[in-house]
This record gives C-alpha cells, structure tokens and sequence, in this order.
C-alpha cells in the first residue's frame, strides 16, 4: 500500500497495511486474535500500521507476521522514515473462542519478539483478553487509541463499541 493524503480515515483488513505522514490523516482497523502493529519514526513525521493474522506461515503473504513487519518497515523507510528511529504501538491478540488454541496469544508473543530482535522500541501495548478491539492510529505523530467492542464472536460485524472504553497512548 501506498502513501495517503487526509481526508477520511484509511481502513485496513487482515493481511494489508498502509503509511503515511500527513498531519491528521489516520490508519484505521478491527482486531481479534490478529495483531496490529502501529510503527512511526517521529524525526521524519512518517509511519503506517499493518494488521496480520498469524505469526507465520507458508507464501510471502502480510497475512503473516515476518511479511507483515518487514512490508511495513520497508514501506515507511521509502517513505523517508529511518529503521534505527522507529518506535512500535501494539495491539490485538485476542483470545476470541474459548477452548480452541490461543493464537492470539502467538501473534503476540511473535511481534514483542519480533521488536525486540530488531531493536525497535515499544512504547505502548494492549494484548490478550477476550475483547475485540477498534484501533486508529495517526502516522504522522504515533498517536494511538482503541476502542474495545466488547464479547464479539465474529469480529467483521463487531457491535458498536461502549462510549467509556478508550484508551489513547501518546
């Protein structure tokens, strides 16, 4: 995905991603047991946000965590962002349906590994629980807030979220 102007916030689904560095434009998305990592490099005013569905798997697509970050990461260095200056926001991994494995749990634990491994710092985290979550995000300056949907079983038609659950991480 590209860079994007403002205007209406810029929604993305499982497996995409998008960057960009205007002032007030936002990157928007819906999560489960996915995970979306929202990565910024503040020096340069530019960042983007991806959402994958499963820590690995087989194909080159960014439904899967490695892809995922290294499309981003490379997405917003060509955009003029640094590697070494990159600061993380993660969100989701959910753990949806009860009695079935926990991937939300690993596509957690994978993108804490993952930043870690390549030395980009996360200033902020909301993983686990039981609770879909609406996550916007603005590129230009890290600003971050979610908005948990309650006890959603299918997450692509979430109810419409409680007025009192933000949280915003600056």
């Amino acid at each position: 995905m590209t860079m994007m102007g403002i205007g209406r916030p810029k929604h993305i689904s499982q497996g995409e991603f998008a960057v960009g560095r205007v002032e007030g434009m936002s990157i928007t998305t819906i999560l489960g047991s996915c995970v979306a990592t929202c990565l910024y490099d503040e020096h340069s005013g530019v960042g983007g946000m991806n959402h994958f569905l499963l820590p690995e798997g087989t194909g080159s697509t960014a439904s899967f965590g490695v892809n995922a970050m290294e499309l981003l990461i490379n997405e917003i260095i060509k955009n003029g962002g640094q590697r070494t200056t990159l600061k993380a926001k993660v969100f989701g991994g959910a753990r949806m349906i009860a009695g079935l494995s926990d991937v939300g749990a690993k596509n957690g634990s994978f993108v804490l590994d993952f930043l870690r491994r390549e030395g980009i710092q996360c200033l902020g985290q909301s993983l686990g629980g039981t609770q879909a979550r609406r996550v916007e995000f603005w590129p230009n300056g890290g600003r971050a807030r979610q908005r948990l949907l309650g006890e959603a079983q299918v997450i692509e038609t979430p109810p419409p979220p409680p007025p009192s659950n933000d949280v915003e991480l600056f």
